[in-house]
């Protein structure tokens, strides 16, 4: 699979059952449809519940592809106050998360079974050390 920003071959990794497909280049975030539930603990309708969707959205931000059917993703956002924008493919082959998006999501949702433990998993993983999970490379 192919990386979205930078179109580099993805690695998968695995944690609890959910494969994570992850960019060694960018340190974006690929997961396949529902695995977003799954690292969350909870039911689609729950997780719906907590993404805004909007075509307002990130409007500057260029389109990506879909790595898994080529389409133009849409860009959603996650949480509230200070949302936290992904893109989603139309056909719901799964969902893409910059560089430290999903570990700001996972904190987000830390008072959902596992969110704090899986936060951390993913920060040691996808962050290196001396580097916020924010920072964005050149």
């Amino acid at each position: 699979m192919l990386c979205p920003v930078c179109r580099e071959p993805m690695i998968m990794l695995e944690y609890a059952d959910v494969e994570v497909d992850f960019c060694t280049e960018c340190s974006g975030v690929w997961l396949d449809e529902q695995e977003l539930e799954l690292l969350l603990g909870l039911e689609t309708p729950d997780v719906a519940n907590l993404i805004s969707r909007g075509e307002g959205v990130a409007a500057t931000e260029a389109k990506r592809p879909c790595p898994a059917c080529d389409t133009p993703m849409l860009k959603e956002a996650f949480g509230g106050g200070s949302p936290i924008v992904y893109d989603r493919c139309p056909h719901n082959h799964g969902l893409f998360f910059d560089k430290g998006e999903l570990v700001a999501v996972m904190e987000h949702a830390h008072k959902f079974a596992g969110g704090r433990e899986i936060s951390e998993f993913l920060r040691n993983i996808f962050v290196k050390d001396g580097e916020s999970e924010t920072d964005v490379e050149p």
